[in-house]
């Protein structure tokens, strides 16, 4: 741990590593003033509408806008009909259409006060616990093409990223420095409590003594399937590539392969992008990322909408977090805690089955 004394970027905080554990402890690591309720909604689609019913035609009761965050007190079917989902979310104010928010918690953490000794050399996978956290970025300029095109760079929950060193400002703050060992080597500040230290049991397998393994992924019914033998042991629902593009042109290049694939990469952590700078994309952080096509598709978490049930990506199998990290957990091959990355040869690991 090093003293912060020359870094005049960053916002002073002002909790130090002396704090006692007690049941007030997260909410005086509070960084952001985030609503005060157990579940959580963040905008992550733009502006969108608060509505007075669970009814996209009834009355515009208020605004929205990028990161916004909300409580998210409970989630009903609507009526939206030129959609595939029909969920709203209920807030204070009224309701809004679940694909919008992001499912988010506020859960800060008490810092580390010092890195281990990992193959990759000192430091550790983190995951971001709150709606989101602000970024100063250590190494101008930007490399990555998100960051070259933000003017308020964070990450957001459930987000998986590498920190490698820790410094405390005058106030005694802690502050990771944060990257991705796979990225294009930007390198941030965050404040730490915003991060907890993925732990062994992360990546703990499931059933590893089950051979007879199989993930079916629907591209009709939008929906993924663990198998050992006959018996379906998970159920999700995703989002697959999509056929269409926003300009509702055919783009068969971004469906989902169909047929059956052999899982050869699985990362804790990966940045993913492709495409054209007219439909590219490119993701920081991804966590518990599968692949079994050798161009790059994927089962992985997903930050960036709430849409499942509904084609999405651009090729990748898009799960919610906790679902990406069951299958990360479940199929083959196993993945050691250090360094929470592993490439097979061919035959491969269990195989995903891709289906219409």
């Amino acid at each position: 741990m090093r003293r912060l004394s020359r870094r005049n970027f960053i916002k002073v905080g002002g909790i130090g590593f002396g704090l006692a554990i007690t049941p007030g402890w997260r909410e005086s690591l509070l960084s952001q003033d985030f609503p005060a309720a157990d579940n959580l909604g963040r905008v992550c689609s733009g502006r969108v509408d608060i509505k007075a019913d669970p009814d996209i035609n009834s009355e515009t009761v208020g605004l929205l806008y990028d990161d916004a965050v909300v409580e998210w007190q409970y989630e009903v079917t609507g009526w939206n009909p030129t959609r595939i989902n029909q969920r709203f979310v209920k807030t204070p104010d009224g309701y809004v259409w679940s694909p919008f928010l992001q499912p988010v918690k506020n859960l800060p953490n008490l810092p580390v006060t010092s890195l281990p000794e990992t193959s990759l050399g000192a430091g550790m996978w983190v995951e971001v616990t709150v709606p989101y956290v602000d970024l100063v970025l250590d190494n101008p300029p930007a490399r990555s093409p998100w960051l070259k095109n933000s003017t308020a760079p964070r990450f957001y929950y459930s987000q998986i990223l590498w920190a490698d060193t820790i410094e405390v400002d005058e106030n005694g703050k802690a502050w990771y420095r944060i990257n991705e060992r796979y990225g294009y080597g930007d390198i941030f500040w965050a404040d730490a409590s915003a991060f907890r230290q993925i732990q062994p049991e992360d990546v703990s397998p499931i059933n590893p003594d089950v051979g007879n393994k199989i993930v079916e992924v629907n591209l009709t019914y939008q929906t993924l399937s663990c198998f050992e033998g006959e018996n379906e042991v998970h159920f999700c629902r995703i989002s697959s590539g999509a056929k269409y593009n926003a300009a509702g042109d055919i783009v068969d290049n971004w469906a989902t392969p169909l047929g059956e694939h052999p899982i050869w990469r699985k990362a804790m952590s990966m940045h993913m992008s492709g495409g054209t700078v007219s439909g590219g994309y490119d993701l920081p952080g991804i966590g518990w990322t599968t692949l079994f096509v050798g161009n790059g598709v994927a089962i992985h978490s997903t930050f960036w909408h709430n849409n499942y049930g509904v084609p999405m990506s651009h090729g990748c199998v898009n799960a919610k977090p906790e679902d990406a990290k069951w299958v990360f957990r479940w199929v083959q091959p196993e993945v050691a805690y250090d360094p929470g990355d592993i490439t097979v040869s061919m035959p491969g690991g269990t195989h995903v089955r891709v289906v219409e």
